[in-house]
């Protein structure tokens, strides 16, 4: 990329596209970073990169090829009224802010500006994310392929078309990670009820759940045959699984969860 890549909010998200963006290549003299912090801009000079309290004339002289939206929901439509002047020339914009629709951004923009709207999740900060896009009418292919590199830098990516599917890819993928985590929790404190040291039971449930993560992806195969392989017929994982499939069990438990979480992104989408 010639044009430089601007990046609004320099928090834990920011900070881990930055240092995927760097893995992959890009200078460091390629990045702008805006933030208010002077503690987050000090740790994006250490690494080279230019950085602003606020989007200045300098900032928007540059015209950036991206300009990536990572800051607080309810900061976005200060921040992108400050860009609007980059819209007319054909910047991207790229939001991962949380319920913030396209719509809501180009009310701002404009009709025509290119937009992406993004749902990372916390993986990210390792690498290893998730993050599914949508994109505005004016999004031409070529920022599409943008969008994916510059997203790609820090995990997986998937597309989809109507956007009223974020508030389902938020509650699977997006606040996902927080599902599994509580399973750590619990499979821990089962554990320890059962004898083992609180340690050990936590070190046992941490790499099961991120061995079984790492397997299930890895093999390629659906999930369920792979449960079907390691339960050996009245066995102990099947006397497990009938508690965790009978009624009341796992599945429902999560169809009410994810409902929950979506019906919740849909009214924040709404506000």
């Amino acid at each position: 990329m010639d044009r430089k890549i601007l990046l609004i909010g320099f928090g834990n998200m920011g900070q881990a596209l930055v240092r995927g963006w760097l893995e992959r290549g890009i200078e460091p003299t390629q990045i702008r970073v805006v933030d208010p912090a002077e503690a987050s801009r000090e740790k994006a000079r250490r690494l080279g990169i230019d950085a602003s309290e606020t989007v200045d004339d300098g900032v928007l002289a540059e015209r950036a090829e991206a300009a990536v939206i990572a800051v607080k929901p309810h900061q976005v439509e200060e921040v992108i009224r400050a860009l609007t002047p980059l819209a007319a020339g054909g910047t991207l914009f790229v939001s991962i802010a949380a319920g913030k629709t396209i719509a809501s951004l180009t009310r701002v923009l404009g009709d025509r500006a290119a937009v992406v709207r993004a749902m990372p999740n916390t993986p990210a900060a390792i690498g290893r994310g998730m993050t599914v896009m949508t994109p505005s009418a004016g999004v031409a292919p070529a920022q599409r392929s943008l969008a994916d590199d510059l997203l790609g830098a820090v995990g997986a990516t998937a597309w989809i078309d109507d956007e009223a599917l974020m508030d389902a890819v938020t509650a699977v993928s997006g606040s996902g990670p927080a599902y599994v985590f509580l399973l750590i929790e619990c499979l821990t404190r089962a554990g320890t009820k059962a004898g083992l040291d609180p340690a050990l039971a936590e070190r046992l449930a941490t790499a099961t759940v991120a061995g079984a993560g790492a397997y299930a992806e890895r093999s390629g195969e659906p999930a369920a045959e792979l449960r079907r392989r390691v339960t050996s017929p009245n066995g102990t994982t099947e006397a497990a699984l009938r508690v965790l499939m009978g009624d009341g069990g796992l599945e429902g438990l999560l169809e009410r969860a994810v409902r929950a979480a979506a019906d919740r992104s849909r009214e924040l989408s709404a506000a």
